[in-house]
């Protein structure tokens, strides 16, 4: 017990030293930086957070959905609205929004916190210190305030943790929470349906997903009902914007290349689905075909950069969501450490690129930031080193002994009911690992 209280308090300050470093790199900002269209990129403390609290009408007192609409999923703007309400009474304009941006660190401090606990409880009593890996990771910390990404983040980790503790339906409820604040967390399902469905525990799965389902909808329908229009923003937005920064869909439009960088919008969203759905089936296979049942995070990580990977969108926030699921999926620190620099020279590249052609796609002169050449070479470092960490997740899967998490003993830490299980569908029975077998190779080398 006191070493399980030790380790709790050594995350919890890690975690807030963290978030303070998040906060110091946002200081120039409020200082005034960021009311000014290309100092805020210069100093690279650019936050969604400051400007929305204008652009969306929370200054005015409007209200998400009904008086303004937002384009984020409903518990963001309840966050949103729940600050501009502690802040109403602050008569300075630009007080109150630097307050606003304030109270909203607070939420986000308390949700990273969460995510990291939660993140130690789902790595399993061998492994609960690789959460520091979360509480610290330069990319998570820079990223930290750009946006409302750590609530979503928490609600994700905590219905994991939940998971594995076998709580099915306090599962469901958190991931259901999860996906009415940032939608990725919905990608988690297929793991979920495939791990279950290898394992035989199909039951399981669905009690989740009707909890999560209903979760869903407490929140929603009021909301659509209320304000239909306002409901649909995230979901019109979504549908209707074009290639955007971070994404390869803008890298190929900016290069020209033919079909994949020089198509309309409905184009482009059947050509991030069908990749998107081509990166799930070989997923599905994975899952289905390994030699020993895949571990959840190790799933849930492949899918997310799935989806990153193909989405019209690759903001650089994202880096929350992945940091959890990849220090879970492979906590060996090498690659990861390679990953976060690149993850640090996208986030430094993208404020000097916005510097360069400014946020409407214009130069701004007088000013000097970094052109296209570096800009897509820090997207491609990014893309290059999250595809090199998939592919040793890939390799973990296939070759369970080289998985340092099964070769210290464990099966699937996150795992729930999942872990130990004897498995009841695999694609090619015949290379499939007994159940009950944890470990068939000492702790590997390599990276």
């Amino acid at each position: 017990m006191a070493v399980l209280m030790g380790t709790t308090s050594v995350l919890v300050a890690a975690a807030l030293l963290g978030a303070l470093l998040a906060f110091l790199e946002k200081v120039p900002c409020r200082a005034g930086a960021w009311n000014s269209p290309v100092k805020q990129f210069q100093d690279a403390c650019y936050t969604d957070i400051y400007p929305l609290y204008y652009g969306d009408g929370l200054a005015s007192g409007k209200v998400p959905y009904t008086g303004h609409h937002v384009e984020y999923p409903v518990l963001i703007g309840a966050a949103m609205e729940g600050a501009a309400w502690l802040v109403r009474s602050i008569t300075d304009p630009y007080a109150r929004g630097r307050e606003f941006f304030d109270v909203t660190v607070i939420l986000l401090v308390i949700c990273a916190v969460a995510g990291v606990l939660a993140t130690a409880y789902a790595a399993g009593p061998r492994r609960r210190w690789q959460a520091l890996l979360v509480a610290l990771a330069p990319g998570l910390v820079l990223s930290a305030f750009v946006n409302w990404d750590l609530i979503a983040m928490a609600f994700t980790a905590l219905g994991l943790a939940a998971w594995a503790a076998k709580r099915g339906v306090l599962a469901g409820v958190l991931l259901g929470l999860a996906v009415a604040t940032k939608f990725y967390p919905v990608v988690f399902f297929g793991p979920l349906l495939l791990l279950c469905a290898r394992a035989g525990r199909m039951r399981d799965f669905w009690v989740t997903f009707s909890s999560a389902a209903v979760a869903w909808l407490a929140v929603n329908v009021p909301v659509m009902v209320i304000a239909p229009a306002g409901w649909m923003t995230f979901y019109s937005f979504s549908r209707t914007r074009p290639a955007d920064w971070g994404s390869i869909w803008y890298f190929f439009e900016h290069l020209g290349v033919p079909v994949l960088g020089a198509t309309g919008v409905g184009s482009l969203n059947l050509l991030s689905a069908v990749t998107f759905g081509a990166a799930c089936v070989g997923i599905a296979v994975l899952a289905l075909a390994a030699p020993r049942r895949p571990r959840l995070p190790q799933l849930c990580f492949l899918m997310l950069v799935a989806f990153l990977m193909t989405n019209k969108v690759w903001s650089p926030q994202y880096v929350v969501w992945l940091v959890p699921l990849a220090v879970l999926a492979r906590p060996r620190f090498w690659p990861y450490a390679v990953w976060q620099l690149a993850e640090v020279g996208y986030f430094l590249g993208i404020w000097g690129y916005l510097i360069y052609v400014g946020r409407n796609g214009t130069v701004i002169p007088g000013y000097n930031g970094i052109g296209p050449g570096w800009y897509f070479a820090a997207l491609m470092a990014r893309f290059g080193t999250v595809a090199l960490l998939c592919g040793y997740v890939v390799r973990d899967v296939l070759r369970p002994y080289q998985d340092v998490v099964r070769a210290s003993g464990d099966d699937d830490p996150a795992g729930g009911v999942l872990a130990g299980a004897p498995d009841r569908l695999v694609l090619r029975p015949g290379r499939a690992a007994p159940a009950g077998i944890t470990a068939v190779s000492p702790r590997p080398d390599g990276p």
